[in-house]
């Protein structure tokens, strides 16, 4: 059986998940590793909770206009470069951590 989703699963959980039920249709038993254990243990909320997989971020542009009070200042410019900014800190911390810095303190859930 091929089972496929109509869209790529965008939380760790739902990857979870996605790759537990894959193994289950293909093998008809849980894979080994910490998703399934705490799947068997918890449910689907141990998943929720405690997901494994590393999270998938989605982006999605928005495009703004120029206020017409600005006429030769584009506000767009620093808001763009400050996302971009933020980005290049978060590879670089990743990077010092060793892959992996909790998004908790950054004001992010």
């Amino acid at each position: 059986m091929n089972a496929r989703s109509f869209w790529p699963p965008g939380e760790a959980a739902q990857v979870d998940y996605e790759h537990l039920r894959a193994h289950l249709l293909e093998h008809t038993c849980l894979p080994s590793g910490l998703a399934a254990a705490r799947f068997a243990r918890r449910g689907l909320a141990g998943l929720i909770i405690e997901p494994v997989a590393e999270p998938v971020f989605l982006a999605e542009m928005v495009g703004a206009t120029r206020p017409p009070w600005t006429p030769h200042l584009d506000p767009r410019v620093p808001v763009l470069a400050a996302g971009y900014q933020f980005l290049l800190d978060t590879a670089a911390a990743r990077e010092t951590a060793g892959g992996r810095v909790p998004l908790a303190g950054r004001g992010l859930r």
